[in-house]
């Protein structure tokens, strides 16, 4: 048997770790300012973003993807799997 995935429109951002990255979305800043989601070694090129999923501790490296999925659960992806997975949505 096959299966193909629903389509499903999703919110997500690349997070490049810049303090000036102006395109942080409001929901990504929430879980951020909630301890939802943290930070290991912040100011440095070894930063990571630290997400706890219902699969465990995701963690996001500069570049990755933070995706918003349909119930609101966050969760990292590799800009390669994202570019393979997801196209823009106009």
């Amino acid at each position: 048997m096959y299966f193909r995935k629903k389509p499903v429109t999703i919110e997500a951002f690349q997070w490049t770790g810049s303090h000036d990255q102006i395109e942080d979305p409001e929901w990504i800043c929430e879980a951020l300012r909630s301890g939802r989601v943290y930070f290991e070694n912040p100011g440095t090129p070894h930063c990571r973003m630290i997400i706890p999923t219902l699969e465990g501790t995701m963690t996001a490296a500069l570049g990755d993807w933070i995706i918003k999925g349909i119930k609101g659960e966050l969760y990292p992806c590799k800009p390669e799997i994202f570019e393979m997975t997801y196209e823009l949505v106009l």
